[in-house]
C-alpha cells in the first residue's frame, strides 16, 4: 500500500511535463556554436522562418492567376502570429531610374494586370537578381516561395509555436481552396521545431502501447501464469508513473528522445520482475508453498537485483556527460524509473504474489533442458567455444572503423513525417533549409560603405557561390551594385561597387528611406552599420560536409580578408553538424566513468577482484560488436548513435551479475568445481537471462518503428548490442571462468534429476 501512495503522490507530478518544441533544446548553453548562433541573432533580425514553396500545375510562376496567389497569400501572411517580414516575389523592392529619382515599389503591384510582355519582363527580373533566384524564385520558373520571418517572444514556446505552425497550415489550405491548381509545400525552421514535438507525441501515443502489447505476450508466453503476467504489469505500470511524474517535479520537458523513456523503463522493469519471478515460479512449479518459494527467491534473486539495478542506473545516469540535454533528461529519467522498478520489485511483487493464485504446474520448464543442454556444450566443448568467440569478436570489432561519423539534422524524421517530406521537396525545388551566415565586420562604425570592405564581401560571396554545395548567396553587395547601376540611368554598364564611400553610403540612405515599413534592411545590417550579415543556402549535407565547407570558407577569409573580416559562420546546421562529435567525445569520458564505477561495483559486491576484471570483458565486447556490425552493414554514426555505448553497458551487465552470482553461489556454498558452477548457473539463470534480453531486445526495436531517427537507430543499435551481451554471457563469460577461475575447490559434482532439478 506504501508503495502504491508513494507512486501517486509522484505521478502527480505528470502535470508539469510539457512538449518542448525547440530545437536549440538539443544543445547546451555553453555549447560554443549555439552561443555564436545567438549572438548573431542578437545583432541581426532573428531567422526563424516558415517558407511556403508554390508550384502551379501549369509549371510556370510568372502567370496572373499564380503571381495573383502569391500576391495574396505575401499580404496574408502578415496575420501570421509574431511575424515581422514577408518576402516574396510579388513584394520584392524592385529598384529603377526614373529622370534623376531612384524608384522603388513592389516588383507585381496587381498581377491581374499584367499583358504578356510585362509577366516577360517580371520573369527576367525575378529570374536574374541575385537576391531572389534560388532563394525565393527557381531558375526554371515553375516554384516559388513565400518567407515568412517570425520572432517568437519566447514567453510560451509551448504554446507559440504550435500557434504559428496552426495559422500557416490554415493559410496553405485556404489558398489551396481559392487555387486548387497549386501546390503548397510548408517547412523552416519553425516548422522544424514543431515537428520535434510532433514526433514526441507520436511516439508516445504509438510506440507505449504497442509496447505494451508485446510484453503482455511475451510474459504471457513465457511466464505462463496470469497471476505472475499481472504483477508484472503493475510493477511497470508504477515505474513508469513514478519516473515520469518525478521528472515533472523536476521540471523536464518531453522531447523527442525523452519521449522514448517509457518504452526504456518498461523493458528494465520487466527485467527485474522476470528474474525474480522466474525463481519464485520454478520452486513453486518444482513443489514448494508460495512462501517458502517466495523466501527463496528473494534469497536468491535480492543481492543481485540489488546490482544491477545499480548499474542500470549508473550506465544511463553517464549520459549525464552528453553535449545533448534531452539525452542527459532521458538517461536520468530512465535511472529514476530503473530505481523505482527496482523498490517495486522488492516491496510489491512478492506481497501481490503471496495474495494472487498461483497454478501449480509439475515438471521442469521448457527451457531448462535446453539451458542444461547448452550448458554441456559449453563446458565439454569450451576451448572450440572460446577460439569461436574469439574470432567472432575481433572479426567484428575490426569492422569499428569503418563507422563514419555524420548526420543530417532534416533526416532525423524519416519520409512518414510531412516536414521531411515538404524539406526534401524545397530542396529539390528551389532552396536549401540548411545554411551558414556570418557577421563579416568592416572594422569601424558606418565602415560597410568602404569600397575596399564591399569589394572583399563580394569576392567572399562570389567565391561561396563557386562551391557545388551551394545554392543561393545573399549579401549586401548586390544590393550595393544594383543600386549604382539604377543611379546611372539604369545602364548594365555601371552593376559594380561604388568606387567612393560618400556616395556608397548616400546610396545607402537613400534606399533604406524608400523601403516600406518591415522590408528594411536590419536582416543584413548591424545598429552603426559596422557589420553585415551574408546568408548561405545550401542543397542537402551531411555534417562532415558542412563541416568541411565552412572549414575552406575559413582558409579562405584567412588568406584574403582583414582582421575585422574574419567570422565563423553560425546557423542550426553548423550547430548539428559539431553536436554529433562533441557528443561522442563527451560521452567516451561518460562511458570510461561508468565502467570504472560498475567495475568497482561488482568487484565489491561479488567479493573478488579477479571474477570482477573477468566480468569486464563481456561487458565490454557487445557494444564493440555491434559498432562493427554497424560499421559492416550501415558505416553511419550520428548524434544518438553517440549515448549507445555508456547507455547499454549499464544494461548488459546486468545479465553477467546475474550468471556470476549463481556462479560463485555454486563455488562458495556447494563447493562445485568450476565446469560444474557453469552448469548450475546455466540451470538455475539461464532461462532468466534468455527471457529477459528478449523482452529488452522486442522493447528496444518497438523503437525501431519510430519516425524519428534518433530513437529508431538508437533502438536497433541498442537491441543488436543486448543480443550480442547474452552471446558473450552464454558463450564467452563461462568458458573465461573456466579457463581463469581455477583457485577454488574442486570437490563436488553438480548432478541434475529426471525434472531437470538441479540436485
Amino acid at each position: 500500500m506504501c508503495a502504491i501512495v508513494f507512486a501517486f503522490l509522484a505521478a502527480s507530478g505528470a502535470r508539469h511535463l510539457e512538449f518542448s518544441n525547440d530545437y536549440r533544446i538539443f544543445f547546451s548553453k555553453e555549447n560554443p556554436q549555439l552561443l555564436a548562433f545567438e549572438h548573431l541573432q542578437n545583432v541581426y533580425t532573428k531567422s526563424d522562418n516558415v517558407l511556403f514553396a508554390i508550384s502551379p500545375a501549369n509549371g510556370d510562376v510568372f502567370t496572373p492567376d499564380t503571381l495573383e496567389a502569391i500576391r495574396w497569400l505575401t499580404e496574408a501572411s502578415w496575420q501570421i502570429p509574431y511575424s515581422i517580414r514577408v518576402d516574396s516575389v510579388t513584394n520584392f523592392q524592385h529598384t529603377y531610374a526614373e529622370a534623376d529619382d531612384l524608384v522603388v515599389e513592389d516588383l507585381v503591384p496587381d498581377p491581374s494586370s499584367l499583358d504578356a510582355d510585362e509577366l516577360e519582363k517580371i520573369r527576367g527580373i525575378a529570374t536574374t537578381e541575385p537576391l531572389l533566384v534560388n532563394r525565393l524564385i527557381a531558375p526554371d520558373s515553375r516554384t516559388t516561395g513565400v518567407n515568412v520571418t517570425v520572432q517568437l517572444p519566447g514567453v510560451n514556446p509551448e504554446k507559440e509555436v504550435p500557434e504559428v505552425v496552426a495559422f500557416s497550415r490554415n493559410l496553405a489550405t485556404r489558398l489551396l481552396e481559392q487555387y486548387p491548381e497549386l501546390e503548397v509545400h510548408l517547412t523552416g525552421v519553425v516548422l522544424l521545431n514543431n515537428a520535434f514535438s510532433e514526433m514526441a507525441l507520436s511516439d508516445m501515443k504509438t510506440l507505449v502501447p504497442i509496447m505494451f502489447a508485446v510484453i503482455v505476450l511475451v510474459l504471457l508466453l513465457l511466464l505462463r501464469s496470469l497471476a505472475a503476467t499481472f504483477a508484472t504489469l503493475l510493477v511497470i505500470i508504477l515505474s513508469i508513473i513514478t519516473a515520469m511524474g518525478l521528472a515533472g517535479w523536476l521540471g523536464i520537458h518531453i522531447t523527442p528522445p525523452m519521449a522514448s523513456a517509457p518504452t526504456m523503463i518498461m523493458t528494465l522493469a520487466v527485467a527485474n520482475s522476470v528474474h525474480f519471478l522466474v525463481t519464485f515460479l520454478q520452486k513453486v512449479r518444482g513443489g514448494e508453498s508460495q512462501r517458502d518459494a517466495m523466501l527463496e527467491s528473494l534469497r536468491i534473486n535480492l543481492q543481485p537485483i540489488m546490482i544491477t539495478s545499480l548499474t542500470t542506473a549508473i550506465g544511463f545516469m553517464s549520459m549525464n556527460f552528453s553535449d545533448a540535454p534531452p539525452f542527459r533528461d532521458l538517461g536520468n529519467v530512465v535511472a529514476i524509473g530503473v530505481v523505482a522498478s527496482f523498490l517495486y520489485s522488492m516491496a510489491l511483487l512478492p506481497a501481490l504474489m503471496l495474495l494472487l493464485p498461483v497454478r501449480h504446474r509439475s515438471g521442469p520448464g521448457r527451457s531448462a533442458p535446453i539451458m542444461d543442454a547448452l550448458a554441456n556444450l559449453v563446458v565439454e566443448r569450451r576451448k572450440s567455444v572460446l577460439l569461436f568467440m574469439a574470432v567472432l569478436v575481433t572479426g567484428l570489432i575490426s569492422f569499428v572503423p569503418r563507422n563514419e561519423l555524420n548526420d543530417e539534422f532534416v533526416k532525423y524524421f524519416d519520409e512518414r513525417v510531412p516536414f521531411r517530406v515538404d524539406t526534401d521537396y524545397v530542396t529539390d525545388h528551389l532552396t536549401g533549409l540548411y545554411s551558414i551566415s556570418y557577421s563579416l565586420g568592416a572594422g569601424e562604425p558606418g565602415g560597410i560603405s568602404e569600397p575596399a570592405y564591399l569589394r572583399k564581401l563580394d569576392e567572399f560571396a562570389n567565391w561561396y557561390r563557386e562551391q557545388p554545395e551551394v545554392k543561393h548567396v545573399s549579401t549586401l553587395s548586390d544590393t550595393m551594385k544594383r543600386l549604382n547601376k539604377n543611379l546611372h540611368g539604369d545602364d548594365p554598364a555601371w552593376y559594380r561597387l561604388p568606387d567612393q564611400r560618400e556616395l556608397a553610403a548616400q546610396y545607402l540612405l537613400l534606399y533604406e528611406m524608400s523601403l516600406p515599413y518591415g522590408l528594411d534592411l536590419n536582416n543584413q545590417i548591424n545598429i552603426d552599420k559596422s557589420a553585415t550579415k551574408l546568408d548561405v543556402s545550401l542543397g542537402s549535407l551531411s555534417s562532415n560536409q558542412t563541416i568541411a565547407l565552412e572549414a575552406r570558407a575559413q582558409q579562405w577569409l584567412e588568406a584574403n580578408a582583414p582582421a575585422s573580416m574574419q567570422a565563423h559562420g553560425a546557423s542550426p546546421a553548423v550547430m548539428f553538424s559539431h553536436i554529433g562529435k562533441r557528443n561522442i567525445h563527451s560521452m567516451l569520458v561518460g562511458t570510461t566513468v561508468a565502467l570504472v564505477l560498475i567495475s568497482f561495483v561488482l568487484i565489491f559486491a561479488l567479493r573478488s577482484v579477479r571474477i570482477g576484471l573477468i566480468s569486464i570483458i563481456p561487458n565490454l565486447v557487445p557494444a564493440g560488436m555491434a559498432f562493427g556490425l554497424w560499421g559492416l552493414l550501415v558505416g553511419q554514426v550520428g548524434l544518438a548513435l553517440s549515448i549507445v555505448t555508456g547507455m547499454t553497458l549499464g544494461i548488459v551487465v546486468d545479465d553477467t551479475v546475474h550468471f556470476l552470482s549463481k556462479y560463485l553461489r555454486a563455488r562458495r556454498e556447494e563447493g562445485l568445481s568450476s565446469p560444474d558452477a557453469v552448469r548450475y548457473a546455466f540451470h538455475t539463470v539461464g532461462t532468466a537471462l534468455w527471457t529477459t534480453s528478449a523482452v529488452l531486445m522486442a522493447g528496444f526495436l518497438v523503437l525501431v518503428y519510430s519516425p524519428f531517427e534518433l530513437n529508431s537507430g538508437m533502438g536497433l543499435l541498442t537491441a543488436i548490442t543486448i543480443g550480442f551481451a547474452l552471446l558473450a554471457d552464454f558463450l564467452l563469460l563461462p568458458t573465461l571462468l573456466m579457463a581463469l577461475d581455477k583457485g577454488e575447490s574442486d570437490e563436488k559434482t553438480v548432478h541434475t534429476d529426471p525434472s531437470g532439478s538441479v540436485v
